[in-house]
Formats: C-alpha cells, sequence, structure tokens
C-alpha cells in the first residue's frame, strides 16, 4: 500500500542515493532549506506538480518512484537510455548478457 510514509521514505531513499542532503535538494530545487525536512517529518506533502518537479530532480519517472521494488531507479533509467541507442544484434548480446548474470 502506498501512503504518505512511503512517499516521506522514498523521499529519503532516493535523495541518498544521489548524494544529497536535504538543505541541498531544498535549495536546488528552489525552496527554502527546510522544505524537504517538513515533507520528511510529515508536516507537509509536495503538491502534483512539485512531485513530478522531484522525479525530474531524481531523473526518474514517476512510475519509477512508486515502484519499490526498484533499488536505484536512475541507474536502471542510465542503462534503459543508452540500450535504447543498440542496435538489434547488440540488444541480443545484451539480453544474453544479463540472462548470463541472473543464473548466479
Amino acid at each position: 500500500m502506498i501512503d504518505e510514509t512511503f512517499v516521506r521514505n522514498r523521499i529519503t531513499e532516493l535523495r541518498l542515493k544521489k548524494g544529497v542532503s536535504e538543505y541541498k535538494m531544498s535549495t536546488d530545487m528552489g525552496h527554502s532549506k527546510s522544505y524537504i525536512q517538513s515533507i520528511i517529518s510529515g508536516r507537509a506533502m509536495p503538491s502534483f506538480s512539485e512531485f513530478l518537479y522531484m522525479c525530474e530532480y531524481f531523473e526518474i519517472s514517476p512510475r519509477d518512484f512508486f515502484d519499490a521494488g526498484m533499488d536505484n531507479p536512475a541507474l536502471l533509467q542510465q542503462a534503459y537510455e543508452g540500450l535504447k541507442t543498440l542496435g538489434d544484434d547488440d540488444l541480443l548480446l545484451m539480453i544474453n548478457y544479463i540472462n548470463r548474470l541472473k543464473k548466479d
């Protein structure tokens, strides 16, 4: 179930993976230094437009944000963008490589 606690925890998780402080994220997004801290503490929730901007900040889609099983969505997005540039032969090689790694 997705609730406010999930949103707060996911923001913290993604922020830590990005390697930025609450203060830096707040100011990077054009807010006061305590903006993210107020969300994490439960005093506020981002508006929908702020949520979309937050996803952009993390370089992920809203779908990725809500996928709790996705450990590092920004890295997966980067890989996906690279895969989109490959031809069919190279894509098949990558799929075989991924399947080989999954066997472990």
